[in-house]
């Protein structure tokens, strides 16, 4: 129980899929203009990882290494065609700002890299709480992504005006290069923090 409470708080904080591996920086860059695109889009593939590394790891026994990879994009495939769909009925606003990037869940790198690297190799118990962190931490980054270019750009968050009207808005955040100017700040703050802990440890 520990060790999956391990892996868990690993996938949030210590092997962050974006702000520690940087993975998935396209989708991530792209659409964390708000915290809803964030969160929606965080969502959506803690739901499609969560369910394929779970169906993946009880597989594991029965699946021929030769064709793991092609059974893992079928699976994938199959959970982001679900939740495409269901996005589009009861969230549809939601479903035509992330656009492209939700069929695009199937080969996100994080998808394949948990499904090869762990579920295909550990049982149910610990593929579920290593899935669940990496989702829930890819979530986390988006959100916080969103949060910040967000109220730099519009001074809104949920759409909802947080800073006075006369903040002018710095719209170069909603942009791509705003993209890579904020996740590169906060990298670098965490990677700092981390810095100090371990030194604190140390001391």
């Amino acid at each position: 129980m520990f060790a999956s409470f391990a892996r868990f708080k690993k996938g949030i904080l210590d092997e962050n899929p974006v702000f520690v591996q940087a993975l998935a920086l396209c989708p991530v860059l792209a659409i964390t203009t708000s915290v809803e695109n964030g969160l929606g889009m965080g969502l959506a593939t803690l739901v499609v990882l969560l369910a394929s590394c779970f169906v993946a790891s009880l597989l594991r026994k029965f699946v021929p290494e030769q064709v793991r990879i092609p059974c893992f994009i079928v699976l994938s495939a199959t959970f982001t065609t679900v939740v495409g769909m269901l996005t589009e009925v009861f969230f549809p606003a939601l479903h035509s700002a992330l656009g492209i990037f939700i069929p695009l869940i199937v080969i996100n790198c994080i998808m394949l890299a948990r499904m090869e690297a762990f579920a295909s190799k550990n049982p149910v118990i610990a593929t579920t709480f290593d899935a669940l962190g990496m989702g829930l931490g890819f979530t986390l980054a988006l959100v916080i992504l969103g949060f910040v270019r967000e109220i730099i750009s519009f001074g809104t968050v949920f759409g909802f005006s947080i800073l006075p009207d006369a903040f002018p808005g710095f719209m170069l955040m909603a942009l791509p290069a705003g993209g890579f100017l904020a996740f590169g700040f906060i990298v670098a703050g965490l990677t700092a923090i981390r810095r100090k802990m371990g030194q604190r440890k140390e001391a």
